[in-house]
């Protein structure tokens, strides 16, 4: 096929993709009156992926999948907009990596409000200032964020989604390596260049900030100092990228949670997430643990965090693969909670294939 014939062929597919997307569009908006009299919450996580994942399951190419996926995500993106945009928090300011995970699953579409803290991502959705937030649980690296499992003991906010988001750390500033003294950054990406760190600017002194952004901010306002962040916010900050992807491990991926008040619906690959306090007895924990191994459930992780109340004791927060009302989940939770001291299902949702994203 000639180049001319090709790109007339071309120009009929995009008309009559403009007149499938618009016709998208209206029955999108229809459906937000819909959601609005009976009080649905707009962003449906469960909807959303089904769709995708059963696109993906058809797609045959060229077009790969990953394409595909950003391809929708904004068609969503555009539909939430038209029935009401779904505002945003996440741990700020603009420029860290959970605005990136944010903006890159929720499109154009939505409103982002940076937060300096997880607990005032917690407190922004908690007050109805945010629909959502987007928060740090773990990195592949450097491991779980502890605020974030605090925060849950006591919020009444639900799990509704779990993104990933591969990391990519950058020593921005404004001065060459040999002039560099201090090294801002996130707690968290400090760790996961400890190596690097190390070996390439061993006398430079480490200070901790709230955020990966934070550090670039310090980087631009300081003189010989730097900061470890994205690629974004070194051009947001007019800085320059003195060393591209320090990070120790090439395959350095976070693990973000969606808090919001809804609950979504069942999906093909749905994950549970819990937490209790075990009883004061020899064998507790295992006790607990043990209607999961009864029922055939699948623990995909364990995490224990101090109560705050008194020394030496725990709260246990569990993942594992299922949704809350199928039989098997239901009836080992109600096992579970014979042997607990208090058990709180923190949500039920559709599951990120981390190894995969």
């Amino acid at each position: 096929m000639k180049m001319d014939q090709a790109r007339s062929e071309i120009d009929k597919i995009d008309q009559g993709l403009v007149g499938l997307l618009n016709r998208r569009i209206k029955l999108a908006i229809e459906i937000g009156k819909e959601k609005k009299l009976s009080n649905d919450e707009v962003y449906d996580p469960s909807r959303e992926n089904g769709i995708i994942s059963g696109l993906k399951a058809k797609n045959s190419g060229p077009l790969p999948n990953e394409d595909l996926e950003t391809i929708y995500r904004e068609i969503f993106s555009i539909s939430r907009k038209m029935q009401k945009p779904v505002k945003v928090a996440y741990l700020g300011p603009q420029g860290t990596f959970s605005h990136s995970a944010a903006a890159r699953h929720f499109g154009k579409g939505a409103q982002y409000l940076g937060f300096d803290s997880i607990k005032d991502v917690f407190w922004a959705v908690e007050k109805g200032e945010a629909d959502i937030g987007v928060v740090p649980v773990e990195n592949s690296v450097g491991g779980s964020v502890a605020y974030t499992y605090d925060m849950f003991v006591s919020s009444p906010l639900n799990i509704i989604e779990e993104l990933a988001e591969e990391v990519r750390h950058n020593l921005v500033s404004k001065c060459r390596l040999n002039d560099i003294e201090k090294v801002y950054s996130h707690p968290q990406a400090l760790t996961q260049c400890r190596e690097w760190l190390s070996k390439n600017l061993p006398h430079a002194e480490l200070i901790e900030v709230s955020s990966t952004a934070r550090s670039a901010e310090a980087a631009q306002l300081y003189v010989k100092s730097a900061g470890i962040a994205s690629v974004y916010a070194a051009a947001h900050y007019g800085l320059n990228i003195v060393a591209a992807n320090i990070q120790d491990k090439a395959n350095n991926i976070t693990r973000f949670l969606v808090i919001g008040k809804g609950k979504p619906g069942k999906c093909a690959k749905s994950k549970t997430s819990i937490v209790f306090t075990t009883k004061n007895e020899s064998g507790a924990l295992f006790m607990a643990l043990e209607p999961l191994k009864n029922f055939g459930i699948n623990m995909t992780k364990i995490e224990s965090r101090p109560t705050a109340v008194k020394n030496w004791e725990y709260v246990f927060f569990v993942d594992f693969s299922g949704f809350v009302e199928d039989a098997k989940v239901s009836q080992a939770l109600l096992e579970m909670k014979k042997n607990t001291g208090f058990l709180r299902i923190l949500g039920s949702y559709p599951e990120n294939s981390l190894e995969e994203s």
